[in-house]
């Protein structure tokens, strides 16, 4: 480097490991909250969805009864396909992205990071993943995921309970 560089590129370095530390200090205090709260504790049971996630869910999403089901919750977050239906056909497009952005984005976090689990491991063909992955492009997998994981939040709200993973089908 130039040695006239030098000294800014210290200061951007200084400034830099200063973020990393208060990231992590965030971090674990986003962790702490997530255990200490009750439905943050449970929606943690969700694959895919971590301490960020859950806290962030828990204190962004209005109560469940605000939404009569789980699709309205989902189309809430902007979640759910876009319907152009015509003369008693029925099309679905993508998804209408209306609705809270950073929810939606988190929980398309959690469900990449489980597509790619799933690609990795090569999950069962006799599961919902495995068969939407062996028909579907991956991008499109992960924002179904997300759509279902939104539902699964939402029936942990109002429901209450913890996550249980449905049996692979034989």
């Amino acid at each position: 480097f130039p040695e006239a560089a030098r000294p800014v590129l210290q200061v951007l370095t200084g400034t830099l490991g200063a973020l990393e530390e208060r990231i992590k200090l965030l971090d674990v205090e986003i962790a702490r909250r997530a255990k200490e709260d009750e439905l943050a504790h449970r929606l943690m049971t969700i694959p895919g969805l971590g301490p960020v996630t859950a806290t962030a869910m828990a204190a962004l999403a209005p109560p469940a009864e605000t939404f009569r089901c789980g699709r309205d919750f989902a189309a809430w977050l902007g979640l759910t396909p876009l319907q152009r239906s015509t003369g008693g056909k029925q099309k679905l497009g993508r998804v209408s992205k209306m609705g809270e952005r950073t929810l939606r984005r988190l929980l398309i976090i959690g469900a990449s990071a489980v597509v790619r689990w799933a690609r990795r491991k090569n999950v069962a063909g006799g599961t919902w993943l495995g068969r939407m992955l062996s028909r579907k492009p991956p991008m499109l997998v992960t924002v179904a995921l997300a759509n279902k994981m939104a539902r699964i939040v939402w029936a942990l709200m109002a429901k209450g309970g913890i996550y249980r993973a449905p049996a692979a089908a034989a």
